[in-house]
């Protein structure tokens, strides 16, 4: 049985999408190649989620794999780069609609520290019954470790939460300490018809 509901932020929640940094902040497509591959797609973008580093130590050890004429491009990237983080409303809608049905609502989410600075514009930290980003304690998705951190922080049984996010290997992830998972596509209609959300949760 279904109690709880636990969401991805990115492409879930809030859209997440570095091609819109680059364009905005790099003139050609070849530039933007090369800050789409050293900063988006580098390793220090994981060492971000995990805590590991900060945006001054991305920021210098990717402009030692760029050249200097890219500089100006990349540091707008490194620190504005949520300009690409906007509310998906159908997921408000979604959330509103199963927690007035009585179900938890919880985020668990790869991010960095900065999470708060742009994660309100979807809605408050009251709004959730929970959230859990993966910088708090330098573990990412798909690690079964961050599924076991929530459901101990917030005291869940793994079988009563569905997880929803729009990776496999982070739905498998789930799966694997016990939750149930799906693989957001585009459609919460389908998820409740699925999953029978739209009925009233009997926890």
């Amino acid at each position: 049985m279904i109690n709880n509901i636990v969401l991805d932020m990115g492409n879930v929640l809030l859209t997440y999408d570095p091609e819109i940094p680059l364009s905005r902040f790099l003139d050609c497509e070849e530039d933007r190649a090369v800050i789409r591959r050293e900063l988006f797609e580098g390793p220090e973008w994981v060492l971000r989620d995990q805590g590991a580093i900060s945006e001054e130590e991305m920021l210098a050890r990717v402009s030692a794999r760029v050249p200097e004429r890219l500089y100006e491009g990349l540091r707008r990237c490194n620190y504005e780069w949520m300009i690409c983080m906007k509310p998906i409303p159908e997921a408000r809608t979604f959330c509103d609609e199963v927690k007035k049905n009585g179900y938890g609502v919880y985020v668990l989410s790869n991010a960095a520290d900065n999470f708060y600075t742009y994660f309100t514009d979807f809605a408050p930290r009251e709004y959730f019954d929970g959230i859990l980003y993966s910088a708090e304690i330098g573990i990412v998705k798909p690690d079964k470790r961050i599924y076991r951190c929530l459901l101990d922080r917030f005291q869940l049984s793994a079988e009563e939460c569905l997880f929803l996010d729009d990776r496999e290997d982070n739905a498998e992830g789930a799966r694997a300490v016990g939750m149930q998972a799906e693989v957001y596509k585009g459609s919460f209609d389908e998820i409740k018809v699925k999953y029978k959300l739209d009925r009233k949760c009997r926890a």
